[in-house]
């Protein structure tokens, strides 16, 4: 989510554009996640399709590339103007480890860091001064907003809500975890804002069932029980 919103931020500075080209080469392509890899290299997309792939499909082709328009020392300077001060961006397209890595080899966040974004995002839709903050307007904060209720990886957060409930979310998948952080709707209001993540995820349960199914179970309860505790109060 940051990335997009540094992004957006690039945008409103003028020093990107929401319907310039960017060309997909082979580069980008040695990841594990999304549809783009398995792509002929050499097309191109708009920035803001390269925006709306990385968030609803998780295509790590198009965060590498959108990552090395914004810049990394950018994209962290930014995080940190924020306020997100516990995560640090280390790369555009994460790198294959296994699951016994140390955090210091890979990008990292909290889920304070996420739910403040995710804060900062949804006032941002309609307050001028905190769309500032972000470096970015109303208009392209709603922009933001509506890429993640487009979201299409529902077995986490979304999975146990009634058909059709309106989330704005992103998952993150890793070698030793699943997570998934997102704004709950309940009639299109917003309702609260979620952020799920777990860590050392075990291959299986000693019940057979597979770690990442249990994690992802574990986040659509949570999900659940927010979703009528908070939505009976009406």
């Amino acid at each position: 989510m940051s990335i997009m919103m540094a992004a957006l931020a690039a945008v409103h500075a003028g020093k990107l554009s929401l319907d310039q080209k960017v060309t997909v080469e082979a580069r980008y392509q040695s990841n594990d996640s999304g549809t783009f890899q398995h792509l002929t290299p050499g097309f191109w997309i708009t920035l803001r399709d390269a925006l709306v792939m990385m968030i609803i499909v998780s295509d790590n082709t198009c965060t590498g590339m959108v990552t090395d328009l914004i810049g990394l020392p950018n994209l962290q300077r930014w995080c940190e103007n924020v306020g997100m001060t516990a995560t640090i961006h280390r790369y555009g397209i994460p790198p294959k480890l296994s699951a016994d890595h140390a955090l210091d080899m890979v990008t990292i966040t909290t889920p304070n860091d996420q739910g403040l974004l995710l804060e900062l995002l949804l006032k941002g839709t309609t307050d001028p001064a905190v769309a500032a903050r972000l470096g970015s307007t109303p208009e392209l904060c709603r922009l933001g907003l509506d890429i993640l209720s487009w979201q299409k990886l529902k077995t986490r957060l979304p999975s146990l809500l009634p058909l059709g409930t309106k989330v704005a979310h992103k998952t993150g998948t890793g070698a030793r975890g699943y997570m998934d952080a997102g704004i709950l709707f309940k009639d299109d209001r917003p309702l609260c804002i979620l952020t799920a993540f777990t860590d050392r995820v075990p291959a299986a349960l000693p019940d057979g069932t597979p770690g990442f199914a249990a994690a992802a179970q574990l986040i659509g309860r949570m999900a659940r029980l927010c979703y009528d505790g908070l939505g009976a109060r009406g």
